[in-house]
Parts: C-alpha cells; sequence; structure tokens
C-alpha cells in the first residue's frame, strides 16, 4: 500500500507530524476553515516567497503561524515592515492576534515543494519537461539525497492524448516507514492545459525518537529559572549544604 497513499500521510506520528497543531472542541469545523483561508492566502500573497510549508498553532487569543522559505528577506521586508503588514492582513482575516515566525531552508533542493515549483515554473517558461526534470534530479542528488522520483503528467510536448512519464534516480522505499521521504503535487500551466508535477525525495533514515513538529513552539521562553516546568536539572548543579 506504501505505492498508492500519500507518504507524508502515511507516515504521520511515526516520524512527521501535523500542520496545525491545536485542540478543536466544538469549534473544530472553523479552525479547519479559518486554518484553509490562512493557507490560501499567504500562499497567494507570497507566490513569489519561495514558501515551502505552513504550521498553524493556537491558543485561546493567539495564532501563531510559522512560515519555511527560501527566501526570508523577502517575506521579513527591510526593517520587518512586510511582516508587520503580513500581520495586520491576516488579523483583518481571522479577527485574531497573529504572530508569524519565519524560518530559512537552507538547502531548497531537498524540499519537495520548492523542487516541484521549480520544475513547474521551468515548463511554464517553455523549457523542455525532461530538461528541467533532469536538472532538478541533479542538484538534488548533489545536495546529499538518496534517492529522487519526479512524475510528470498530461498533454506533454501538447499531445493530443494526456499521458504520465517517470524519472528516478537513487532509492524510494515507500513502504518502509522510518524512511524519511518528503512529497509534492506541483501543477504547471501551459498552452496545451495543466500538467501534474509529482516530486518524491529520500533524504535518509530515521532512528530513535525524533521531534514530530521540531519548528513549533520554538519561539517560547522558559519560565523564570532556565528550565521548562517539570524539567529536573541534574544532580551536580544542586547547591552543597551549608554545615552549621
Amino acid at each position: 500500500m506504501g505505492q498508492k497513499t500519500n507518504p507524508i500521510g502515511n507516515r504521520l506520528g511515526i516520524i512527521r507530524g501535523w500542520d496545525s497543531n491545536w485542540f478543536g472542541g466544538k469549534n473544530y469545523g472553523d479552525k479547519i476553515a479559518e486554518d484553509y483561508k490562512i493557507r490560501r492566502y499567504l500562499e497567494a500573497r507570497l507566490s513569489k516567497g519561495g514558501i515551502s510549508k505552513i504550521y498553524i498553532e493556537r491558543t485561546l487569543k493567539l495564532v501563531t503561524v510559522t512560515i519555511t522559505t527560501a527566501r526570508p528577506g523577502l517575506i521579513i521586508g527591510k526593517g520587518g515592515q512586510e511582516v508587520d503588514k503580513l500581520k495586520e492582513e491576516l488579523k483583518k482575516l481571522t479577527g485574531k492576534d497573529i504572530q508569524i515566525n519565519i524560518f530559512e531552508i537552507k538547502r531548497p533542493e531537498l524540499d519537495a515543494v520548492l523542487v516541484a515549483d521549480s520544475i513547474a515554473k521551468q515548463i511554464e517558461n517553455r523549457i523542455s519537461y525532461r530538461r528541467a526534470v533532469k536538472m532538478a534530479m541533479a542538484s538534488t542528488m548533489r545536495m546529499g539525497a538518496e534517492g529522487i522520483k519526479v512524475m510528470i503528467s498530461g498533454r506533454l510536448n501538447g499531445a493530443e492524448m494526456a499521458r504520465s512519464e517517470s524519472f528516478k534516480e537513487g532509492r524510494i522505499p515507500l513502504s518502509t516507514f522510518r524512511a524519511d521521504i518528503d512529497y509534492h503535487i506541483g501543477e504547471a500551466l501551459t498552452q496545451y492545459g495543466k500538467l501534474g508535477v509529482k516530486v518524491w525525495i529520500m533524504k535518509g533514515e530515521v532512528y530513535g525518537k525524533r521531534e514530530l513538529t521540531p519548528l513549533v513552539g520554538q519561539q517560547k521562553k522558559a519560565p523564570a529559572g532556565g528550565r521548562e516546568r517539570g524539567e529536573r536539572g541534574e544532580r551536580g548543579d544542586r547547591k552543597p549544604r551549608r554545615n552549621n
């Protein structure tokens, strides 16, 4: 079944976490719809910002939006002006206080969203899809990926009948749950219609425990004293008892 399911959804709770982290209660449906609005708005508003993932975390009065991007300077703006504008726009959209965190993607060649979007943009600019795919695969493997697979579907080269063509390099073990596989579906709008661009990137295997949502909540500070609540220090940090 590994060949049939979305490899990200298939690994949720094992080595992958959820993009939305909150407790819904009775208003679960409203929050789902609001998350959808936030993501669609940011994708349209920051279409040139190289956005990969958008994580949303909620408390009673605050919505924290964490954006991973290959071009953080474009989103932050000079002196943080663009982020402040974005906060106000999202506040009008949701009616809630918004906090925005920006994280830079150090190696965009290993991100399936950015690779798929790059291939789609090249196809829209009338570059041969085979050339675009092979260049993307070469750069991904050069950055240390263990494998990459790309599938292009649609009216390739303007053919009357739609078909699919796959390209693969390295290994993509879809049935291995500990395999860290990134996946995305992109679209290229051409004069003959839309082409689908699917990308699988195998980054390696995960052994032992792993933080499922490493970026969510990173901006939170520990309580006074330097430790999280319930966390015990090492024995060596205790003060020696004073002998009277």
